[in-house]
């Protein structure tokens, strides 16, 4: 069964029972795009607009306390304000997403994903008062579900309470990534292993200093996350539709900020110019720009450990754990699965760094009709590196194993090592051991006993991992 809807535009069948209406139909005509709208999103939507229907009821008993009779706007009665402010938890918990049909990829600068909302909350409110969907005479989606809203402010002050949210997660999942890390550099102290530079074996190192450059790199990427909401934190919302507060009470600009923060528990503040946070929208390039550099450093981390656990490497240094069977014909295989999907997730977050960066730009005048696919990307960008941190932390770094016994044993093979040497016997010396090492695939030890370049006992004292492990020398050391 159907029910007929009308628009400006004309009329349109719409399923009897279904919670959107006319508009969202439309929409998804219009934009015939399969990628998904983030459920985070939609969710801030519904608190967002609970906020605007808590700060609605306040302005208007105050209006009422203050001129009776005598108030010359038209007045929404608490029976419908409160199956509203009951429909929008609801949307704030997730409840109803199977009747937002809008798709992820869209025009309208989110028009569409708040006249979605609006028609789920109308219909919703109007299931709740006994009444049938469609009863657009008694609770209309926009006079009623909008009331003092536009999507400009709307829809971006509900996509930084997403992003602010999802950030929250991300932070304590790179934390607990990093705990992990921390804990394989204080178990492999002094557990040596060539260093390299360019691919090539260049200096004595160790597994500790490797995990600890790793763990470093996480704390200022926990660091700058962390720093996100005081970039987020100033929204619109008030601002109708160009941040210019028409057709909207004082009263309302002033108070419902303040709502949406008790509401949400999150810091948020009314941006000190309207306009501005309606029409730029450079704080989400500076976000997702701090999102790139963290997933610069997870590829960079899940890429060396791929390496120093792969076959190509003829003793590997480390031992990463296996996690799913790696072929459907080659028996045995196990893949490097972890950081092959924290690398694809960083190459996905550097995509949506240049849309974010690009759309952004393409800002015109007033507003920028590009946010909901900035904001797609951003919300994506946070989801796939909370995974890539979760997953790298549990199922890669969780349960790895250091080979330090091969890792001593091919530094001192290593022609790297050599470089320990160079205070005590000089660069040309140092450069003929190293060569003897390469040419005859000898250890330190017998290449010196060919040339005798440097006395056995200063050898061994000078090749002890502590001593190796030093920074730099001092004059007692030679």
């Amino acid at each position: 069964m159907y029910r007929i809807e009308k628009d400006s535009l004309g009329q349109k069948e719409i399923p009897a029972d279904a919670l959107y209406g006319i508009h969202a139909a439309r929409a998804r005509e219009n934009f015939p795009d399969t990628s998904p709208f983030h459920i985070e999103w939609y969710k801030a939507v519904g608190i967002t607009k609970h906020a605007c229907y808590n700060t609605y009821r306040k302005f208007r008993d105050a209006a009422i306390a203050k001129y009776g009779d005598k108030l010359s706007i038209k007045i929404i009665p608490d029976e419908i304000i409160d199956a509203m402010c009951e429909a929008a938890r609801e949307v704030s918990e997730g409840r109803h997403f199977e009747h937002f049909i809008v798709p992820g990829v869209q025009g309208g600068a989110g028009t569409s994903i708040n006249m979605n909302v609006n028609e789920i909350i109308a219909n919703a409110a109007l299931l709740k008062t006994g009444n049938k969907c469609g009863s657009y005479d008694k609770i209309d989606p926009t006079e009623y579900s909008n009331i003092y809203q536009s999507t400009n402010d709307v829809i971006p002050t509900a996509l930084t309470v997403a992003a602010m949210k999802q950030l929250l997660d991300l932070e304590i999942w790179i934390n607990d990534l990093r705990l992990r890390v921390e804990d394989l550099e204080k178990n492999s102290l002094n557990k040596l292993r060539p260093g390299f530079t360019q691919m090539q074996e260049a200096v004595p190192s160790s597994f500790s200093m490797l995990f600890g450059a790793y763990s470093d790199a996480l704390s200022r990427d926990w660091w700058r996350v962390s720093k996100c909401s005081e970039r987020l934190k100033p929204v619109n919302l008030g601002g109708g539709a160009i941040g210019t507060g028409l057709a909207v009470p004082r009263f309302f600009i002033t108070r419902v900020v303040p709502e949406l923060r008790d509401l949400t528990k999150l810091p948020l503040a009314h941006s000190e110019s309207l306009a501005d946070a309606t029409s730029n929208l450079d704080k989400w390039v500076e976000v997702h720009a701090i999102l790139k550099a963290l997933a610069v450093n997870l590829e960079k981390m899940v890429s060396d450990m791929r390496l120093l656990a792969s076959d190509v490497a003829v003793e590997k240094s480390i031992i990463i754990p296996e996690k799913q069977v790696g072929s459907s014909i080659m028996p045995g295989k196990i893949n490097p699965v972890i950081p092959e999907f924290v690398i694809s997730s960083s190459h996905k977050v550097y995509s949506n760094d240049n849309l974010v960066s690009s759309l952004c730009g393409q800002g015109c005048l007033e507003l920028n009709a590009y946010l909901p696919v900035i904001g797609n990307a951003v919300i994506e960008s946070i989801k796939l590196l909370t995974a890539s941190c979760k997953t790298a932390g549990i199922n890669l770094f969780t349960g790895l194993k250091v080979n330090d016994s091969s890792g001593y044993y091919s530094l001192l093979k290593s022609p790297a090592i050599t470089t320990a040497l160079t205070p005590h016997i000089g660069y040309h010396k140092a450069a003929t051991l190293a060569k003897l090492m390469k040419e005859k695939k000898i250890d330190i030890f017998d290449a010196n006993n060919s040339i005798n370049v440097i006395e056995k006992t200063k050898l061994n004292d000078i090749l002890k991992p502590g001593n190796l492990l030093k920074l730099g020398f001092s004059l007692s050391d030679l």
